[in-house]
């Protein structure tokens, strides 16, 4: 299977890049700057597990979007929820929560735009890093959302691209399990919505990686 593959540097997207890479032929990376507060690290991590794979790695630069000044990833006078504002295990709460670092359409502009490339390059599939888990709160990283967009892209590209995901239907916790498995170097990871020098620990996102990463005793310096 060749496939165009779209890597942030965190945990999903990842696990997804080796998988693809083990089962097929991955014929190009892309890694989005879309003005996100993490967006310098999430390149540098990216290239760095291209350049371990070998792959050849691109970025693609979406400065409209911040116009869609309403996510506190890009409107950095908001407050992105951290510590106790977070409650992973709790629906309401990351509803709630997920509506502050919701970003208009992101998955659907990144997709549509793998999938041009995926067509030009004559691959059959894209790529993205979705999990079962924080689908219950982003209807975009859902099998449903990929599904969709597979019928879509039947009618928009010419050699009928496939929107695929091999995690889909994993738990964080489920899916770094897949990348123990997979040989993932899990020191390279960049799940944090900040910029710095280690993970925040304390966002969304790094509490779920923390404690998949955890759960599968993988510990790392830079939590």
């Amino acid at each position: 299977m060749k496939s165009v593959v779209l890597l942030s540097g965190g945990l999903d997207s990842t696990v997804n890049l080796h998988e693809a890479h083990r089962q097929g032929q991955v014929l190009l990376v892309l890694t989005f700057d879309y003005g996100q507060r993490a967006a310098q690290k999430e390149i540098d991590i990216s290239q760095a597990i291209c350049r371990k794979l070998g792959l050849l790695h691109q970025v693609i630069r979406l400065d409209f979007f911040k116009q869609f000044g309403q996510s506190s990833l890009l409107d950095k006078s908001q407050n992105i929820p951290t510590g106790g504002q977070v409650q992973i295990d709790d629906l309401k709460t990351s509803q709630a929560t997920a509506k502050s670092v919701w970003v208009p359409n992101r998955n659907g502009i990144f997709l549509n735009i793998g999938a041009g490339f995926a067509e030009a390059l004559n691959a059959e599939t894209v790529v993205p890093g979705f999990n079962a888990e924080e689908a219950t709160t982003f209807a975009d990283n859902s099998t449903e959302y990929l599904q969709a967009l597979t019928r879509s892209f039947s009618y928009s590209t010419r050699n009928k691209i496939q929107a695929h995901c091999f995690t889909d239907r994993l738990t964080k916790t489920e899916l770094v399990a897949r990348g123990k498995e997979l040989g993932v170097d899990f020191s390279l990871i960049w799940p944090c919505y900040h910029s710095g020098e280690k993970w925040c620990g304390q966002c969304e996102s790094c509490q779920r990686a923390k404690r998949a990463l955890e759960k599968n005793q993988i510990q790392w310096s830079g939590l």
